[in-house]
């Protein structure tokens, strides 16, 4: 996680920080482990505790088995002064109550590393402390994913025992140590984070009951939330640490079921409704096109069992897809040799007592067993090992193919089958159409009729009968059958609109021959065996190009999954890096470290780092560039792409649902199964279509006969022949009415168009999670940068040091270790570049130790250094010449420039104890630590600033010593993406933490006329909501951690995968390429999409509000009347055009660097170099501050001068010249978190 600081740090990228595959990043400040040296010499200092027994709580890894457990207990149990030691394989973690005259809590740690495990100590504590519980309110949550976030990495500071937070309640619970942590300083780390808090309660935890939790029901435990009516229960672990606290309300889980059999937008509202409705279901999604069902259910109240069953009595076939939300792993495998029940318990038990199995359910009758479990403990081929080591066979099960379900090849055998047989006596049916009826006009001219057996049945009406029969009842049967089950349960949709059609013109026909043979009518009468054939012929075809065009429409998506390898050649090496066996598996049976041969021409079978070799891959299905990237030992190989030239040896990092592609893949199918509002409607509208045509037809059928016996057309005929023309006009019309209405191509504008979408943007790299987020983007006005790591690179580094005292009083070598020191605890990227640049230069010293470190969020941090000198002593060799006034030393890439500013009076050093008080920061900081700013300092500082530059001022014992500046590059593109944006016609706006002159000389750079500078994290959200409030439509653009909040909040928030998990969730578009034109490409793929959702609209309601009166018979009277069979054409055609309009979307290609750089923009980019260019800076949370959108040109020019008459920082500069307009102490506005 990153945080800001106010004046003079800034948010930068989350890769600097730990690897996005660990399970949480932690704060700055946050204490937990870490390899540094002064971790171990502040867990000294707090062992310092003499008389009580102390308790130390130790991380061990190496720990493969239970045998380990007992091998630590036994040999410390025994030792003088270890009053007892308990060890959790589970929690890696072991808790020791020792005597502290004997030991100290680095010693217990350094003596379990003695017997060959990886021991750290995390903290120590009084043994009989008991823990506290804090309540806290927390403002800013906008979604679960900021619930999570907090909870996981609040969790992970040292003494916190559990987290629980509500996003109802806008609360949180913390179980915390109280000898570790204060109330405050836990209220502290969740306002680090970007959110309000603020204590409520804290109190003694009552309750408490030691346990021991798996992962399993600990990640349940964090996702509890809270009930005022029930009691608390606190459950203590390893080490008295809470991991399961409960408030009573039940947790729902999410499971997303393949749906087959659905035909319009009437089968989505109908299986939505019908579920909806089901005790514990709390919510239900359907997506037509992708075939899947999303339900959030209490599984305490219905299984995932019934509501498959549930869904299957509406009609549809429906099966479990396994979910891709789950924190764990899922296998299937075939077990041989299953006799009895006994056979299955004996797997069953084996299987779930191996560390890391969350689950195991083995199937007597199937011979199936399904085993949940965690990667990162526990792999697919130990799973395995396990069961043939109890004798019985296991090998992985055949999964069902997902292609087949995204192209939609069962469907389209389906129709084309019912097509075929429909055209075999179609066909036929329309020869006789044209000989007997339009030809030789038997229906009106009775003496044309070939009787046979009697006159009542004609030649023509005998064939039609035994060619239509056939065709109702096989052709048919697939409608009769989905409108069954739809009438049973009061659902009317397209399949019933067909069945009513056919069965009525059938029914009809059948009925008037009986009574005509009964009553020995003189001549056949006019019938409508025509009409089944011809419908069902042209629907069925419909249906059949329709799932062809749907199955166009995922191609993106299948062609992401294709891209998986189906195996893999695993290795195995010796000590000196020989292979000595190598044997292919199956993708599935990859597990983590394992070394995986990769050949050239062959796909990347799973995520991993280079080992061995060197080579080039094409990674453009990530990327989208078509140039190989250079693989060599260090590099990272992302699963899919394919090796081009040399033989890769890999060690695999992620794989199965964790690896890149798979959650490109779920990315993808997530945003193709949620709905765009705009969908949500249609699918109401479809709920109400079908009862409303139905109604239609009757209304016309009624007309129809009224007015053909009110006409005086048929006078004329006999009583018999006048019944028979008005009933085949008013049949024919209300026939007509129902065959012509299509509630499908309503349902289906919008999912089209949203897959093809989501799909091209997927193989562009830009990751748009649903119809919301892609239909929500069109409207932006505004557009927020975040600053570093999002406009800039997030790669700071120390480019000079400016120090305030002679090199007597303070070397620079003591400087480095001092800082370097301090900043080690820290793990914001600015702390992070000061100790590379000291470990560097120094050649990796040994850190001096640190102790009372405490984080001022958004401005510094403060510590305690002690133990310098024996540091100083194991510096053998700098990293190139000692630095004087003036002189240049190559570090990395940069050149780091010291300077000798002013040589203030000797420094009041504590030379008898080699202890110093040290606070890094800005001039905000030090004003809060009462440390002086003569004007020599400020006048330097801000010449720093004044070139762009994150500058922290050091003090040491009270005095300021050094100016530290860090500098990040800006991104070369992101000139052109603020160009392109402002030329679509939107406001781009920089939001950042750093300083007025820093957050203008970077805005200066790349052309953002307005900036707000000084936003705290916690800050951001508010800013956005004003910016809202104003009636802007925002879009933010960020990448860290403290950045989801402000992307959560925003109307569509872009992250940037290169940043945090975190980031990546609160996201609606996710750019896999760290390149800022993708936001102009996500932006315009979102227009485009959006147009062709409306046109396709547009086309579905101007073909039915047409078609239905033509097709009533408005248009009669002018000699234009449509038959039945033209309809159902018109019909079929409708849906088919919707389809193929939504895959134009297919053309789309993104705008490149290249197409934007333009003469327009050369000519921008050179004023931008010159300087002439005018930004308007403001400070803080500045509520008068904000703006309309360009668009909304009389507005903007009412509030031009309350816009600039605000308690704005206005900082024009052409060339190095800059004037500060109105600036009345705007910097007020900005506030400080409580420490």
């Amino acid at each position: 996680m990153t945080e800001e600081y106010s004046a003079d740090r800034c948010l930068l990228d989350d890769s600097l920080l730990p690897s996005r595959s660990s399970a949480t990043l932690r704060t700055r400040g946050d204490s937990s482990p870490s390899p540094s040296p002064s971790r171990s010499s502040t867990g000294k200092a707090n062992d310092e505790m003499k008389g009580a027994p102390q308790t130390a709580v130790i991380s061990i890894k190496g720990m493969t088995c239970h045998a380990c457990v007992n091998n630590i207990q036994d040999n410390m149990k025994n030792r003088p002064g270890i009053r007892s030691c308990k060890v959790s394989l589970e929690d890696a973690e072991g808790v020791v109550v020792f005597d502290p005259s004997f030991w100290t809590g680095t010693s217990v740690a350094e003596s379990i590393d003695d017997m060959g495990f990886e021991a750290k100590l995390k903290y120590t504590r009084a043994a009989n402390s008991v823990p506290k519980q804090a309540t806290i309110s927390i403002k800013g949550m906008v979604c679960h994913a900021c619930v999570n976030n907090i909870q996981d990495t609040v969790s992970k500071r040292n003494g916190v025992s559990s987290v629980v937070v509500s996003l109802e309640e806008e609360k949180g619970r913390i179980v915390f140590d109280p000898s570790v942590l204060s109330a405050e300083q836990v209220v502290e780390a969740v306002e680090d984070m970007g959110f309000e808090a603020k204590l409520l309660a804290c109190d003694d935890v009552k309750n408490v009951a030691v346990a021991s939790k798996s992962p399993a029901s600990r990640k349940k435990a964090t996702s509890a939330r809270f009930s005022s009516n029930k009691p608390e229960q606190v459950e203590m672990s390893m080490g008295e640490s809470a991991q399961n606290v409960e408030f009573g309300t039940e947790n729902l889980e999410k499971c997303t079921l393949a749906v087959e059999g659905m035909t319009c937008a009437s089968c989505v509202q109908y299986i939505e409704r019908n579920i909806a409705k089901l005790k514990g279901v709390q919510s239900v999604v359907v997506a037509l096109i992708a075939g899947k069902a999303e339900i959030n259910y209490n599984p305490s109240l219905i299984s995932v069992e019934k509501l498959i069953a549930e869904m299957t009595s509406l009609g549809y076939r429906a099966s479990l897809i396994d979910s891709p939300f789950s924190a764990f792993s899922k296998i299937h495998l075939t077990i041989g040799g299953l006799d009895s029940e006994a056979d299955v318990n004996r797997i069953e038990s084996h299987v779930i007592s191996k560390m890391g199995v969350e689950g195991c359910n083995v199937s007597l009758a199937t011979s199936l067993a399904t085993v949940e479990f965690s990667q990162s403990v526990i792999g697919p081929r130990d799973i395995i090992a396990v069961i043939e080591s109890l004798g019985y066979t296991a090998e992985l099960a055949t999964k069902d193919d997902q292609m087949k379900r995204l192209d939609h090849s069962a469907e389209v055998r389906k129709w084309r089958t019912t097509f075929f047989v429909s055209l075999l006596f179609g066909v036929p049916v329309m020869l006789i159409m044209i000989i007997f009826h339009w030809i030789l006009h038997t229906p009106m001219h009775p003496e044309n009729q070939t009787p046979v057996f009697s006159p009542a049945l004609s030649l023509d009406n005998l064939l039609l009968l035994l060619l239509c029969t056939p065709v109702q009842v096989i052709g048919g049967r697939y409608f009769y059958v989905a409108s069954w089950k739809a009438l049973k349960h009061g659902q009317a949709n397209m399949d019933v609109l067909i069945v009513l059609a056919t069965t009525i013109a059938f029914t009809y026909s059948i009925l008037v021959l009986i009574i005509a043979l009964v009553l020995r009518w003189p001549s056949s009468p006019m019938t409508f065996f025509d009409v089944p054939p011809m419908l069902i012929v042209f629907i069925s075809l419909g249906r059949m190009l329709e799932h062809k065009a749907k199955g166009k429409t995922s191609e993106a998506l299948s062609r992401l999954m294709s891209l998986q390898a189906k195996e893999a050649t695993l290795i195995t090496m010796d000590s000196d890096g020989r292979v000595t066996s190598e044997r292919g598996i199956n993708i599935e049976l990859v597990q983590r470290n394992d070394l995986i041969k990769v050949i050239p021409g062959a796909k990347v079978p799973v995520d991993g780092i280079v080992v061995d070799g060197q080579s080039a891959a094409d990674e453009s299905f990530i990327t989208g560039e078509s140039m190989p990237v250079v693989k060599k030992p260090g590099s990272i190989v992302i699963g899919g792409s394919v090796n081009q030239k040399g033989v890769l040896i890999i060690q695999a990092t992620l794989v199965g649902q964790d690896s890149t592609l798979a959650q490109i893949v779920r990315l993808v199918e997530e945003a193709q199964t949620n709905k765009a509002p705009i969908q949500q409607m249609a699918d109401r509208i479809a709920g109400y279509f079908v009862p409303f045509v139905i109604f239609l037809a009757l209304l016309t059928l009624v007309v129809w006969i009224v007015i053909g016996y009110m006409s005086r057309k048929y006078d004329n005929l006999t009583p018999t022949g006048r019944f028979e023309s008005v009933m085949k006009v008013a049949f024919e019309a209300a026939i007509t009415v129902l065959a012509i209405a299509c509630p499908c191509s309503l349902g289906l504008a919008t999912p089209t168009a949203v897959m093809v979408g989501t799909g091209v943007g997927a193989t562009n790299g830009i990751l748009i999670k649903g119809g919301e987020p892609l239909e929500t983007v069109h409207k932006v006005t505004t557009v927020i940068f975040d600053k570093t790591g999002t406009i800039t690179e997030g790669r700071p580094r120390v480019i000079s040091i400016l120090t305030l005292r002679s090199p007597l009083d303070i070397p620079l070598k003591m400087l480095a270790i001092i800082c370097g020191s301090a900043e080690s605890q820290s793990e914001h990227p600015i702390g992070a570049a000061i100790t590379n640049f000291a470990k560097e230069w120094l050649r990796d010293p040994t850190w001096a130790a640190v102790s009372r470190f405490h984080v001022s969020a958004g401005h510094g941090v403060s510590c305690q250094v002690s133990g310098v000198r024996k540091s100083l002593d194991s510096i053998k060799q700098v990293n190139g010449p000692v630095l004087s006034e003036g002189e240049e030393m190559a570090i990395f890439d940069a050149n780091v420039i010291h300077k000798q500013v002013s040589c203030m009076p000797t420094l009041k050093i504590k030379r008898e104890n080699d202890t110093y008080e040290v606070v890094i920061g800005s001039e905000r900081m030090m004003e809060k630590y009462g440390i002086p700013i003569d004007d020599i300092t400020a006048a330097a500082l801000s010449a720093e600033q004044q070139k762009g530059h994150i500058s922290v001022l050091c003090a040491i014992n009270g005095e300021a010593v050094a100016i530290i500046s860090i500098a990040d590059k800006v991104k070369s593109e992101a000139a052109l993406a603020v160009w392109a944006l402002t030329k679509m016609g939107m406001r781009v706006v920089l939001l950042t933490g750093d300083n007025a002159k820093t957050a203008c000389s970077t805005a200066k750079q790349v052309g953002i006329a307005d900036v707000f500078s000084e936003v705290l994290p916690n800050q951001k959200q508010r800013k956005i909501q004003q910016l809202q409030d104003a009636g802007e439509r925002v879009a933010m653009v960020g990448d860290g951690v403290n950045d989801s909040p402000g992307l959560a909040s925003a109307d569509v928030g872009i992250a940037i995968a290169a940043g945090s998990d975190v980031a990546i969730e609160s996201a609606g578009i996710v750019l896999v390429r760290n390149d800022l034109i993708d936001v102009v490409g996500a932006i315009e793929l979102s227009r485009k999409t959006t147009r062709r959702i409306r046109l396709n609209f547009l086309f579905a309601i101007i073909y039915n509000a047409i078609g239905i009166p033509v097709a009533a018979g408005v248009f009669r009277s002018f000699g234009f009347m449509l038959q039945p069979w033209m309809a159902a054409a018109a019909m079929a055609l409708s849906s088919v055009s919707v389809v193929t309009s939504s895959l134009l979307l297919k053309a789309y290609r993104k705008p490149t660097y290249g197409s934007l750089y333009t003469a327009e923009f050369k000519r921008h980019a050179k004023a931008l170099e010159a300087g002439r260019f005018e930004v308007r800076v403001h400070r803080g949370l500045d509520d008068g501050a904000v703006f309309r959108s360009s668009s909304k040109l009389s507005v903007i020019s009412s509030k031009m001068s309350s816009f600039l008459g605000s308690t704005t920082s206005v900082i024009s500069g052409t060339g190095s010249k800059r004037t500060r307009l109105l600036d009345n102490g705007g910097s007020s506005d900005s506030e400080d978190l409580p420490v």
